[in-house]
């Protein structure tokens, strides 16, 4: 639910597990901003005046935040006009039983214009709903905020991955902005200029004042900023430089789900390989590998990922900004991000991950969004093509899973901690420069992209003529 927030009340008793699975891992959709009423803003997400600082707690690499009451609230949807109050929130919102949402309705915690309504209300323009609930924030990635460059204009900071830059769903305190408030100051405003999914690490630029923002904005929209990532792909891709222009279609705004599709919005990247890692074997893998030889082929006809041994480290430039553009454009290649919850799934995607599929012939849109509905709830959300030979390992180590216990304030269903494996993905933003050379700001190399011990391989990059020269004919606006 793209819901903006009211402040919350205090705070109840710290609670190790945590309410709602992990299904927001999966896709952060772009969020709606609710426009202007009245001459009024729309409500922020803010800390309530006797909780300064945010009441963070530090465990196990997890930063903390206890349950505490909190009211959402939305103008209705242009989308949502005519439509019962019941069956926005079943189309709209994920994360509770039907059966709740009606009760909640019912009791006043879900209102209209702050009075008690009916499941049964039709919603029409210029209409206010919120929603008060007991909010269980998911604990996030306990690394700091690094700061790679501040003037009095802007905050260059590398972002850890796992955590969601703006307060949204199920976080408030636990993003990006509200831990730079918390780090610095109560009335201290950030002006995001760029924005990262909640698992994608690396560069964001963060303005002191609106119009820093703007003009970096500006920048970014003629297209004369340059943005570099890196990625940890299944197999060894290709040598030479890959041009995907491969169109994206949004399947499902509702979960921020995009596939290639020849109907949908041009996309352009260019990719190269920077290194290549062979998979290491013991002697005793080796040796169980020989024995189940007889049953080699029929496991990677039905596993073709098995096929593609080892991992290579991938130069991404993005040309245009689509939603999850370099996950779906590898994914398109055969080389998906090797620890992707949703574009490396063989439950979602099936076999072939999805490869080479551009007319959906292999997987309706329909089978996809129904799969990755069941993430979360009925089935975990993994990478299947990079966990599934070591699954027994993996699930030892996995965390977010129901506890069987309720929380005592309002019977929420509580979950365990996510493991710290499920709170990355292998998708960086190392590097953003002006075409014209006016600045450049790059991050270190993140440690899943160095050289696994024992092996040689690059530990930085060079500069991104070779990825820039690709593409300078139809795209001379970044040369």
């Amino acid at each position: 639910m793209s819901e903006i927030g009211e402040a919350p009340s205090t705070l109840a008793t710290t609670s190790i597990a945590i309410a709602m699975p992990g299904i927001e891992a999966l896709a952060i959709a772009e969020q709606e901003i609710p426009k202007e009423k009245d001459g009024q803003t729309p409500d922020q997400a803010s800390p309530p005046s006797n909780a300064w600082p945010p009441p963070y707690c530090f465990e196990n690499g997890l930063r903390r935040v206890a349950p505490y009451n909190f009211t959402y609230k939305t103008w209705c949807k242009q989308r949502w006009r005519g439509m019962k109050l019941l069956d926005v929130f079943e189309s709209e919102f994920r994360d509770r039983p039907l059966a709740y949402y009606k009760k909640a309705m019912e009791t006043g915690q879900i209102c209209v214009n702050g009075e008690p309504t009916t499941p049964d209300h039709i919603l029409k323009n210029g209409e206010q709903v919120s929603h008060t609930i007991h909010r269980h924030e998911p604990p996030v990635n306990a690394d700091s905020i690094g700061i790679l460059h501040e003037d009095e204009d802007m905050i260059v900071i590398n972002k850890p991955s796992g955590i969601p830059v703006h307060p949204a769903g199920r976080y408030n305190f636990n993003s990006v902005i509200e831990i730079m408030k918390a780090e610095r100051h109560p009335e201290w405003i950030a002006y995001p200029c760029n924005r990262l999914d909640r698992l994608t690490s690396g560069i964001m630029f963060v303005a002191k004042h609106p119009k820093a923002a703007d003009r970096l904005g500006e920048q970014i929209k003629q297209r004369s900023v340059r943005k570099e990532y890196i990625a940890r792909v299944i197999g060894n891709f290709p040598d030479e430089e890959v041009v995907c222009n491969q169109p994206l279609l949004q399947i499902s705004p509702k979960l921020g789900l995009n596939r290639v599709r020849a109907n949908g919005k041009s996309a352009r990247t260019v990719f190269k390989k920077l290194a290549y890692y062979p998979p290491r074997e013991s002697r005793q893998q080796k040796q169980d590998r020989d024995s189940a030889a007889s049953c080699d082929a029929i496991e990677e006809k039905e596993k073709p990922w098995l096929q593609k041994e080892g991992y290579s480290i991938v130069r991404c430039l993005p040309v245009t900004g689509r939603t999850h553009q370099i996950r779906v454009h590898l994914q398109h290649l055969g080389h998906p991000i090797q620890n992707d919850p949703i574009y490396a799934n063989q439950r979602v995607w099936g076999a072939r991950l999805g490869y080479n599929d551009p007319e959906a012939l292999e997987n309706t849109d329909d089978d996809i969004i129904t799969r990755l509905n069941r993430m979360g709830k009925e089935e975990v959300a993994d990478a299947v093509a990079y966990h599934d030979e070591m699954v027994d390992e993996y699930y030892k180590r996995k965390a977010e899973k129901m506890s069987g216990e309720l929380c005592e304030v309002c019977d929420t269903p509580l979950y365990t901690d996510p493991g710290l494996q499920e709170l990355s993905l292998w998708l960086h933003s190392l590097r953003y420069e002006d075409a014209g050379g006016d600045w450049s700001y790059i991050s270190p190399l993140p440690d899943w992209a160095l050289p696994p011990s024992g092996m040689s391989g690059p530990t930085e990059v060079g500069d991104m003529d070779v990825l820039v020269s690709a593409v300078k004919d139809v795209n001379p606006e970044i040369v």
